[in-house]
């Protein structure tokens, strides 16, 4: 950790931080207080470094070619402004981030995913899809986070500010059936991608056939929910994946936090290589679906199919 470094009290080696911040929590709420201790660091100064370095990390060690990057622009803004000088300078937030994930050295494509959250006011979250709107070149679509135990008393509001979003054009969506807490039926008409969505397939999988005929797709994080304390292990992620392809729901495989778990993407896909969760097979399946379901992936296959061709069009 930096000399200087506000965290540095608390943690006066870099080892002991990240064994705080990586260590399994008691539920989904305790686990997201940890953006809360990282969040005030990132701002308009040092987001370009923070951006850089997720972006040649990804690039070089996870050999990813394509990022979406969720975050609430409103987290990153100055504390000190009021909340309708915070809301205006989330636009100069979201075009830092772009430029700063725009790299000659490594030159993935990134996009950004805007977050609504849950303890974040309606005035707020609807400028986000605003500021979507306004800046296709660095976002692509609307989430909603924060702790799904808030979600139901907003329930109305949030289906207002999907279908607006859904209006505009704009890619939506949302952690939703990740605990037992976040099962919300009516949130899924309204979400391009379904964010977690582990308890349709466990809880409620008579909804499945819905999420088909709406070609939609579940976003897996597997460490995640060890360190959510939502699963004790990743066994029951074999029922997900087995009733899922079943009734042709498309799953993608994602870190979620890779810093916050020490987990990187190949690191997900050999643990549940290893585990006997999915065969290689399925793993190609969800590799290739998450390009199928990206909000920004510009061309119409995903790589391995165009290094394929590439190859057998050069005497491969």
């Amino acid at each position: 950790m930096r000399a200087g470094h506000p965290l540095a009290t608390e943690f006066p080696t870099y080892e002991s931080f990240e064994e705080y911040v990586t260590k399994p929590r008691a539920s989904l709420a305790e686990y997201l207080e940890l953006h809360a201790l990282v969040e005030p660091f990132q701002t308009l100064e040092t987001l370009p470094y923070f951006v850089s370095k997720l972006v040649r990390g990804a690039y070089v060690f996870e050999g990813i070619c394509y990022l979406e990057l969720r975050h609430s622009p409103y987290y990153r803004t100055d504390r000190s402004l009021t909340q309708e000088d915070r809301i205006r300078q989330m636009r100069e937030v979201v075009e830092v981030v772009g430029k700063a994930g725009r790299s000659r050295e490594y030159p993935l494509i990134m996009s950004q995913i805007l977050c609504m959250h849950s303890r974040l006011p309606y005035e707020v979250n609807n400028s986000l899809i605003d500021l979507a709107a306004a800046l296709p070149e660095y976002v692509c679509g609307i989430d909603l986070a924060g702790p799904d135990i808030f979600y139901g008393e907003r329930m109305d509001e949030w289906v207002r500010l999907f279908q607006r979003a859904q209006e505009m054009g704009i890619k939506t969506t949302g952690h939703v059936f990740e605990t037992p807490d976040g099962c919300y039926p009516e949130l899924l008409p309204h979400l391009s991608r379904i964010g977690h969505g582990i308890q349709i397939a466990l809880r409620y999988p008579e909804i499945l056939p819905e999420l088909a005929d709406r070609g939609q797709c579940l976003e897996v994080c597997p460490t995640t929910y060890l360190k959510t304390g939502t699963l004790t292990d990743l066994d029951a992620l074999r029922t997900v994946f087995e009733r899922c392809e079943a009734a042709g729901v498309d799953i993608t495989i994602c870190t979620d936090n890779a810093g916050l778990h020490n987990v990187r993407l190949p690191w997900e896909y050999e643990n549940l290589l290893t585990q006997d969760v999915i065969d290689f097979d399925q793993l190609t399946k969800c590799q290739d679906a998450a390009f199928r379901h990206a909000f920004a992936w510009p061309h119409p296959d995903p790589p391995r199919v165009m290094l394929d061709s590439w190859i057998q069009g050069n005497g491969g």
